[in-house]
């Protein structure tokens, strides 16, 4: 009997005869995918259907055709993919659990007297405003939350410990820079390890693997169900897990070449403190040519050279990640990934229709 493949053999080597660009993110009981003009979100609702919201991409439109320029695009990328990813979750987290309170309130309502009709409307109208506006508050505070700690967690705090370990950063540049991207990688693996262990995370996990399998599936040209999903790896070579690796990874060469030594010495900054906030102020000002550097390696390149044997020993550390980030999926989550997925093909589909029938007319013209 033949030996089964791993997924990560299988995601390298299984590799679909047709090319996307398409990519998804994991999210509270449901998937959001990402073409380039539209993205879209499918949530498992607690009635047991699936609710499926798009949006335009404003980065999608011909007219910022600039924002996919090389390197520029690695940084778009990364901005826009946090802002909707905070904007798809709070989509999510409306969609997904159910409001037992308002849903006797209701029943209790139905069994009083009609009230006036359009006071009512009103009120309602008034009454999801609120709720809306707070769950946006809500959700930007969290953004704002999430954006700092992850700076103290993967700047600050590598940075003050690598300071203490290895000393002042212009007498041990390359160590230093060493062993503070070692410790981003630490903390990141364990963050991950983390939170991983709370139930909630581990669905969503799984939701992230049945985002990878309904890609594999639209890439190999298969009709989009769960069966057809379920027969391929959980892990893919352009999840964004390998380029948060891979930014960790470039990191450190971008920071020991940048000549941040002559900075300091020009400017006679002294040792302590503030040499060590010089440091990390450069690092985060050096964070956008660090992901579109990434975004290059990870997405554009490996994505269309899975084959590559030097693409396998870039990817293998963040493939491996994807062991993490990743479980097996249920058919439910597989149909939300696939809802999800269908509607953001439905747009390209539509998009290059419409590119056609202009072409055509010009032609005939």
């Amino acid at each position: 009997m033949a030996k089964q493949k791993s997924d990560l053999s299988r995601a390298f080597s299984e590799d679909g005869a047709v090319k996307t660009h398409v990519g998804g993110q994991a999210l509270i009981e449901g998937v959001m995918m990402r073409g380039k003009y539209n993205w879209a979100v499918a949530v498992r609702e607690p009635s047991g259907a699936i609710y499926v919201e798009e949006h335009d991409l404003k980065s999608g439109q011909d007219k910022n055709g600039w924002m996919y320029w090389p390197l520029v695009r690695g940084c778009r990328a990364l901005v826009e993919s946090l802002m909707l990813g905070f904007k798809a979750l709070e989509i999510a987290a409306l969609h997904a659990f159910g409001d037992e309170e308002g849903e006797q309130k209701a029943a209790a309502e139905a069994s009083a007297e009609a009230v006036d009709y359009e006071t009512t409307l009103t009120e309602d109208a008034e009454t999801r405003e609120e709720e809306e506006e707070f769950g946006h508050r809500e959700m930007m505070i969290s953004m704002i939350v999430g954006l700092v700690l992850g700076v103290v967690l993967f700047i600050v705090a590598p940075a003050a410990v690598t300071n203490l370990i290895v000393g002042e950063y212009d007498d041990h540049t390359l160590a230093w820079n060493i062993v503070d991207g070692l410790l981003r990688v630490a903390v990141f693996v364990f963050y991950i390890w983390l939170i991983g262990r709370m139930e909630d995370i581990k669905r969503m996990f799984m939701y992230h693997g049945a985002e990878h399998k309904a890609i594999h599936c639209f890439e190999h040209g298969l009709p989009m169900t769960p069966e057809n999903a379920r027969q391929f790896p959980r892990l893919h070579v352009r999840c964004g897990t390998a380029f948060l690796i891979m930014v960790m990874v470039i990191a450190i060469l971008v920071y020991t070449i940048f000549p941040l030594n002559a900075i300091i010495s020009g400017f006679g900054v002294p040792d302590g403190l503030p040499k060590l906030l010089l440091v990390i102020v450069a690092r985060i000002v050096l964070m956008p040519v660090i992901a579109g550097i990434s975004y290059e390696i990870t997405v554009k390149w490996a994505g269309s050279h899975p084959d590559n044997p030097l693409v396998k020993v870039i990817l293998w550390p963040g493939m491996q990640m994807q062991y993490l980030t990743t479980h097996e999926p249920d058919d439910a989550q597989m149909e939300c990934a696939i809802a999800a997925m269908q509607t953001v093909l439905a747009r390209e589909e539509a998009e290059a229709a419409r590119a056609t029938d202009a072409t055509e007319t010009i032609a005939a013209s």
